[in-house]
């Protein structure tokens, strides 16, 4: 028997732990949901949208529960409530678009022909969601999928292993049929066995690099469409003409909250000449004031990272970079509740470059590299000098320019004096090795559903 933990980042201790299912209980779980998707499929489109909202509002009304256990499991600070904002706006979007999203295209309809393309649902929707935004990450696919006609099996990481749990008996006490949405507890190697055993007909990944390449080795073979977003390690560029106060406030605010640990969180900022100093001085004060502590407590601004692990890896990070030269702005004697564990202090290093892993290669954490620029040219050129591409945030007057610039960024989204955000109307999507796929907007009806061609001739 394989037994899966959450170990809290608050007390380092045994938060929830859940049997998981082996391979052939998994496979029938997942028969009953293949079973009940032609008859949700039926249902009308109105009803099945209906439905879902049903279940993200019993979610809400969960809240309670719902954002202790988030703490508990991954430490976000209690203070920041639970996810129902973004879940709910999400939602909320991609009802108001599923009927013009689903509608048939039609290309002709005459006495002679009817010609026209309709959206199918793919089948059995595998989401495998992360721990950093459980819930927000989640709906991203769940909603979608379910309003598209899809049954829809799920599978958090065991760092949030509650929250699958937490979503579906919010929706099937709404009335989502219990085979239409199903959680399930699997370890990495059944989840591998079960892709690769043709089980799902689409499968959306958010995590790590190492596991999407995991995902599309599983998946090799069976010509299941997959969605993965990966790694980041997401750039701000202040130009010249920024607002300074607001590219601080928005930059830095990207770069901490949470702990750093944002799919589109800012992990690197190149600053005009002109601005870098007062900009450097500025986040350095932003910075200063954080309340690293025990996320339970109302006042604390910073909670611990999810897992120790993790935090090992920031401390690595910047140990290289201070080794080859970097300088550590913000005072660590501020945050005394720093343990050398999960709890880690929030960074900020100047007299970077990169050719340090910190300007290179994904965070997850507390810590903003920034490097002075002297032009449009240079920042591009270390914009684009990445692994990753999922957004990128410019600071300027002119849109024009922004435009301009964010042509020649390889990313997924371009942001201008904004960040670390995601806009449901707007394609979710990264290139390199943040991955590939989309969701929300029209296009992640699209990716949840097939085309399917119809050619009537009517007369003979």
């Amino acid at each position: 028997m394989t037994v899966i933990r959450c170990i809290s980042p608050v007390d380092s201790k045994v938060y929830a732990e859940r049997e998981a299912l082996g391979f052939d209980p998994a496979k029938a779980l997942i028969a009953s949901a293949r079973r009940a998707q032609k008859a949700w499929a039926k249902r009308p489109l109105e009803e099945r949208v209906e439905l879902v909202m049903k279940g993200v509002a019993r979610l809400n009304e969960m809240a309670e529960e719902v954002v202790p256990e988030i703490t508990w499991q991954m430490g976000r600070p209690v203070r920041y409530g639970g996810e129902f904002r973004g879940v709910n706006e999400r939602s909320n979007y991609v009802a108001s678009i599923a009927a013009d999203s689903l509608t048939p295209f039609v290309v002709e309809e005459s006495a002679a022909f009817e010609r026209r393309i309709e959206r199918e649902p793919h089948g059995v929707v595998f989401v495998i969601a992360p721990w950093n935004y459980p819930y927000m990450t989640a709906i991203n696919t769940v909603a979608p999928a379910l309003m598209a006609g899809n049954t829809v099996v799920i599978k958090h990481a065991s760092q949030t292993l509650l929250v699958g749990e937490r979503m579906v008996r919010a929706f099937v006490e709404a009335g989502v049929p219990d085979d239409v949405f199903v959680n399930v507890f699997l370890d990495h190697d059944t989840t591998s066995a079960l892709i690769a055993d043709n089980n799902f007909n689409f499968i959306n990944f958010t995590g790590s690099v190492a596991g999407g390449r995991a995902i599309e080795r599983a998946a090799a073979g069976t010509f299941n469409g997959l969605g993965l977003e990966l790694g980041g390690k997401d750039p701000g560029y202040v130009m010249e003409d920024a607002n300074l106060d607001a590219a601080v406030d928005t930059l830095m605010d990207g770069a901490f909250f949470n702990s750093g640990q944002c799919c589109c969180g800012i992990e690197r900022v190149y600053v005009h000449e002109s601005l870098f100093d007062r900009f450097v001085e500025k986040s350095v004060a932003f910075a200063s004031v954080y309340k690293l502590g025990n996320p339970l407590e109302k006042e604390t601004t910073l909670g611990p990272m999810a897992n120790k692990r993790f935090a090992a890896t920031v401390r690595a990070q910047v140990s290289d970079a201070l080794a080859r030269g970097a300088k550590g702005l913000v005072d660590q004697s501020l945050f005394p509740a720093d343990d050398g564990g999960a709890y880690l202090a929030p960074q900020i290093l100047v007299n970077v470059d990169h050719s340090m892993t910190v300007m290179r290669e994904e965070s997850f954490g507390p810590v903003v590299g920034i490097m002075k620029v002297a032009n449009d040219a240079e920042a591009l050129e270390l914009m684009n000098d990445s692994p990753y591409g999922l957004t990128a945030s410019l600071w300027t007057q002119d849109p024009e320019r922004a435009a301009r610039i964010g042509r020649n960024i390889e990313t997924g989204t371009i942001f201008m004096n904004r960040a670390d955000y995601l806009d449901p109307a707007l394609c979710w999507t990264g290139c390199k090795e943040t991955g590939k796929g989309g969701s929300l907007s029209i296009l992640g009806f699209q990716n949840l559903t097939r085309p399917k061609s119809y050619h009537l001739k009517k007369a003979l």
